[in-house]
């Protein structure tokens, strides 16, 4: 699955919980939250509201949302390498475009601007903030010896303009590794499906 869709989730849906995808079940689901945000941080006690769904069938459903979630993540060689901001979000959107709480997260890369692991989480705020200190980023990266980064984190409101808060902290986080030795090549913001580079936009 390249890309999320209402009928490809409809009809994994109705494979995990052996209905039809036009029975009235699954158009209750649908109907109660119409769009993908709303599906995709849909809680157990949500599903639970509706007739016919117990707990069972409600982690039947979150673990196909699951299921849907990692089928839409790219598959990655082990040593990716990173030569644009285009490359880091094609990594990252899939996996934080419909999150309703702000995450940061960081690419480590080595000197070929290769990947070195996965992406780490460093952070994980609430709606229109995450914390984060430059101190667990470059801790993070002094232990997996890597020679540059690249900051990530979302906008949940799906507006990728930077905050006064967001340029402030890429510039502590490139003082920062320039004490370390570490460079910060870009910090990146993801909104729903687009996404905004620090850098090429002349914020860092």
């Amino acid at each position: 699955m390249s890309s999320y869709s209402m009928s490809s989730i409809k009809l994994l849906f109705a494979e995990a919980l052996a209905e039809k995808p036009g029975s009235y079940l699954i158009d209750e689901i649908f109907s109660r939250f119409p769009s993908l945000i709303e599906l995709m941080n849909v809680t157990e006690d949500e599903l639970t509201v509706i007739k016919g769904i117990g707990k069972t069938k409600a982690r039947q459903i979150l673990a196909a949302l699951h299921l849907a979630r990692r089928l839409n993540v790219p598959v990655q060689p082990k040593a990716v390498a990173i030569h644009s901001p285009q490359d880091a979000a094609d990594l990252l959107i899939p996996e934080l475009r419909f999150l309703q709480q702000e995450h940061f997260v960081v690419l480590f890369l080595n000197t070929k601007n290769r990947l070195i692991g996965l992406p780490e989480t460093i952070s994980v705020g609430t709606l229109n903030s995450a914390i984060v200190h430059p101190r667990d980023v470059f801790r993070a990266a002094v232990k997996r010896s890597a020679a540059s980064i690249i900051a990530c984190h979302n906008h949940p409101s799906g507006d990728t303009t930077p905050s006064p808060e967001d340029i402030h902290l890429t510039a502590r986080l490139s003082e920062a590794g320039k004490i370390v030795g570490i460079d910060l090549l870009d910090h990146i913001i993801v909104g729903h499906g687009s996404f905004l580079s620090l850098k090429e936009g002349g914020f860092m």
